[in-house]
């Protein structure tokens, strides 16, 4: 696929400067270019690149003033990352753009399938699963009985969604997902055994929700897992059951949440972060990775740091004399011996 300058600056409401019928077919890092890609500059950092750059088109932010000539057309426009991000996702939607049923997938008479679908090979439909209008199913996907998933959403291949699942529009979930599986509940019955508690909740992923690659959804006991609408969670993510997510808020990878948690609005959690069952995290947290958290958060934009995690600045201060608590030692050995030999 082939764009212009001129087709690409109307893609992202941007002017031309130089050649606007200069073509590119790929993206490139500004300081990688080539011909016949298309880069972008939002660091000034990397300032330097734009001038020797060999790609065809290069991104710029509208107040960019360059200092020597540059042989690239540019497309000026008011922020040059998010412009580029719009890009990417424009050439992503054209690239995925995907519609049929294959023969080789299974989908029961009793489910409904929307208009505009992609459903691949290898996709297993269960009974009476609703799926929207223009969503697309990779293949190799299992998709339970009562499940639904709303429009416009892109489920890639290897995802194994339960029963009673409820997912909403515009999500993405990434390959290898798993989304309703038992939530870890059993009952001790002496030293050795244990009875396993039903799990007969469901799990519900609302609107223009994105889930990384092998990450694991919990259904819940009773009632239901709820990720709130425009949630990030990176890959190797476990999300226990009960556990409430709220939204806007984004998760790095190989974090784990326990049990019945309720995270609120906008919180930003790092990557390998625990976090314990039956507590509360307050808007706007900010946990930073390897973390544990022990018990509540409940001042909204508190940062914290450590295992146990606690205020950030003070993990700051605290880690200065931890590093130092070898001469510290010798120090007060020092003292010490100086007052014994008084």
């Amino acid at each position: 696929m082939e764009f212009s300058a001129q087709q690409i600056a109307s893609v992202i409401n941007g002017t031309v400067e130089g050649n606007a019928e200069v073509k590119v077919n790929y993206v490139s890092k500004i300081e990688e270019g080539k011909p016949g890609t298309i880069s972008f500059l939002a660091n000034p950092k990397y300032t330097q690149y734009i001038y020797n750059t060999l790609a065809s088109i290069v991104i710029v932010n509208n107040d960019f003033k360059p200092e020597k000539e540059i042989s690239a057309t540019l497309i000026r426009v008011e922020d040059a990352y998010l412009a580029f991000a719009k890009l990417l996702d424009y050439y992503n939607r054209i690239k995925q753009d995907k519609q049929g049923v294959s023969k080789q997938a299974y989908i029961s008479e009793s489910a409904s399938i929307g208009e505009n679908c992609y459903i691949g090979p290898f996709v297993y439909i269960g009974e009476n699963v609703t799926i929207g209008n223009g969503t697309k199913i990779y293949p190799n996907t299992h998709i339970g009985d009562n499940s639904s998933v709303g429009d416009n959403t892109t489920i890639y291949s290897g995802v194994n969604i339960y029963s009673e699942i409820k997912i909403g529009n515009e999500c993405i979930i990434h390959a290898g997902v798993v989304i309703g599986s038992d939530g870890f509940g059993f009952a001790p019955q002496t030293e050795s055994d244990y009875t396993k508690v039903a799990q007969i909740g469901n799990v519900i992923l609302e609107d223009r929700v994105e889930i990384g690659a092998n990450t694991t959804i919990d259904r819940a006991t009773l009632g239901s897992t709820i990720i709130r609408k425009g949630v990030k969670l990176d890959n190797l993510i476990q999300i226990a059951h009960n556990v409430e997510i709220g939204e806007h808020t984004v998760i790095s990878a190989q974090t784990g949440v326990s049990g019945s948690t309720k995270i609120g609005k906008f919180c930003m959690i790092g990557g390998q972060v625990g976090i314990i069952n039956h507590i509360t995290i307050a808007d706007e947290v900010k946990i930073a990775a390897q973390s544990g958290i022990g018990k509540s958060i409940v001042n909204k934009g508190e940062i914290v740091q450590g295992s146990p995690a606690f205020d950030i600045s003070k993990y700051r201060r605290a880690y200065i004399h931890f590093r130092n608590l070898e001469n510290i030692k010798s120090k007060v050995d020092e003292l010490d011996k100086k007052l014994k030999d008084q």
